[in-house]
């Protein structure tokens, strides 16, 4: 019962900080100097010994404030398709990333370098923030390459996640299978009058 009680206040802890990142996007993205994701693509790479295992998404929701330098990004785990297999997808959503009780991975924080992204120009920089995956929040400084131009503002970086760090445990039967370390490419497009999706 007490497990229960501990999973069932997990869960709920999950759904609300999604939903107050949610509603913050919304009231967000109507004020100035602020864009909004427009398009987007997230891709990860599992590449085992035994077994490569990719996957992507363009359900990617957040927010850019150009002034500010600082960001919110929210992408919904259960979106990802691709996998080498449906029971792989499953195994995935369910038993890794536990996708009911963490239904989304959140990165939050600012850009160091001092980029004006009020003109057009290309700019290498660094991501400062705090990275949730599956629960579990880590501090993470990501190099990436921004692009201003008519678009609006276009992000786009590779980086990896240690599955350990972040909690996901992966079974010693199919550890053959599955890398512990996970190589993500990221590419979003922030514009202003960015559509809900």
């Amino acid at each position: 019962m007490g497990k229960e009680r501990g999973t069932c206040g997990t869960m709920l802890k999950a759904v609300a900080l999604s939903s107050a990142v949610l509603f913050s996007f919304a009231a967000d993205g109507q004020q100035a100097g602020k864009l909004r994701i427009s398009r987007s693509s997230l891709r990860f790479v599992s590449d085992a010994p035994m077994e490569r295992i990719e996957a992507t998404t363009t359900e990617a929701d957040g927010i850019l404030d150009v002034n500010e330098r600082s960001f919110a990004i929210q992408i919904p785990m259960r979106t990802f398709e691709g996998f080498n297999s449906p029971l792989q997808r499953e195994h995935f959503n369910e038993n890794y990333l536990e996708v009911d009780v963490f239904p989304n991975a959140i990165f939050k924080g600012r850009i160091i370098e001092a980029a004006d992204m009020g003109k057009f120009a290309t700019y290498r920089v660094r991501a400062k923030g705090n990275l949730s995956v599956h629960g579990v929040e880590r501090e993470r400084i990501i190099e990436c390459l921004v692009v201003v131009n008519s678009e609006g503002v276009r992000l786009t970086s590779t980086f990896d996640i240690v599955l350990a760090d972040h909690d996901i445990r992966v079974p010693r039967v199919v550890q053959q299978k599955v890398s512990p370390r996970t190589e993500v490419s990221v590419d979003l497009l922030f514009a202003t009058n960015a559509g809900h999706k």
